[in-house]
């Protein structure tokens, strides 16, 4: 099979790779498309994502649907041909955390394509991927596989939505229009806030933001704009920006919430401390997610408005010029991998 591989000297390729065996309580599943993730980015760029660095040859990719091809023994998955969605986690059970319902942040956690732990996780851009039957989710027959590879970045704005409370009748304020934070921007509305305010350095991101159900849009170079002047109820830093997450702090209420989303880059980044402790500010973490996943596939097979944010599709063969556009910004949101055009 072909897969698409980052190496710790630097370099993307698209290689050939035996498949992983199939095991007992396993399920194979040959991949139709695969989400670029900023996760995937930073791997090809800078062979790390925060404290996370490439130190062997690793298959990218956790935004991956498909069809399932065969069960190992004893798999309880669906049905050979059933279209499914790979959930990417896959979470001891055995931790106090997972005891107490936080699997997400397991810190024994395998997740696809993932250079967190050594040996690394190898991920899903490959055109058969083999994982435990429990990461299978089947997919609802109304829903396409294009969209429906949007779970996984879905699932990670549902669970920061989630930190954020009940925004019903609330002002929030999103920093960064990339997926993520345009994926967070039809969750909020779709939960009933009242206005949500997207802000980003660039025009056509904000644009998919508009389609993505913002009420408002910002630049965030532009600090005269009269919607700054009224403060925000919550504000989600989906950018992974220092200045952006500065933003936030400085525009929230007295007693507001700030959810940190965006990963910001390694080593320390400065905080208004000060701010945020005579405001009182809410400061909440919001890393990937667990449950929600199956939530973010009923989202998207019930119409959240998210068609946007898939910008490029290429084949697989193509990835070279699929991370490329990816990274720009200016041109693109989700890119996807066609694998079955590999």
């Amino acid at each position: 099979m072909r897969a698409c591989v980052v190496h710790p000297a630097g370099g993307l390729r698209v290689e050939h790779r035996s498949p992983a065996p199939l095991g007992a309580g396993q399920v194979t599943v040959a991949v139709a498309f695969g989400g670029i993730c900023g996760s995937d980015l930073h791997y090809h760029r800078h062979g790390r994502v925060g404290d996370f660095t490439v130190q062997e040859p690793m298959v990218l990719g956790h935004e991956v649907v498909g069809h399932v091809t065969a069960l190992g023994p004893g798999s309880e998955g669906p049905a050979v041909g059933t279209p499914v969605a790979v959930h990417p986690a896959t979470p001891c059970d055995r931790c106090a955390d997972c005891a107490a319902g936080h699997r997400n942040i397991c810190a024994d956690t395998r997740y696809l394509g993932s250079a967190a732990r050594t040996p690394h996780v190898q991920g899903g851009f490959s055109q058969l991927v083999t994982v435990p039957a429990a990461q299978i989710r089947p997919l609802p027959a109304e829903l396409d596989l294009r969209r429906a590879v949007l779970a996984e970045p879905l699932s990670v704005a549902v669970h920061a939505a989630n930190r954020a409370g009940d925004v019903t009748g609330q002002r929030v304020l999103v920093t960064g229009a990339g997926p993520i934070g345009c994926l967070v921007t039809a969750v909020l509305r779709h939960r009933g806030a009242a206005e949500v305010v997207v802000s980003d350095l660039l025009d056509a991101p904000l644009s998919i933001a508009t389609a993505s159900g913002a009420t408002r849009t910002l630049r965030a170079d532009d600090t005269d704009a009269d919607a700054w002047a009224e403060p925000f109820d919550i504000a989600v830093e989906a950018s992974g920006a220092p200045p952006a997450l500065r933003t936030c702090v400085e525009r929230v209420r007295r007693g507001g919430t700030v959810v940190l989303l965006g990963l910001l880059p390694p080593g320390e980044v400065p905080l208004l401390g000060n701010i945020a402790v005579t405001r009182e500010l809410n400061l909440r973490g919001a890393f990937r997610f667990d449950a929600e996943f199956d939530e973010a596939i009923t989202l998207l097979a019930q119409g959240l408005p998210v068609d946007a944010i898939v910008t490029h599709t290429f084949p697989l063969a193509d990835a070279h010029a699929a991370f490329d556009i990816a990274h720009d910004r200016a041109v693109a949101s989700k890119v996807l991998l066609d694998l079955t055009d590999a």
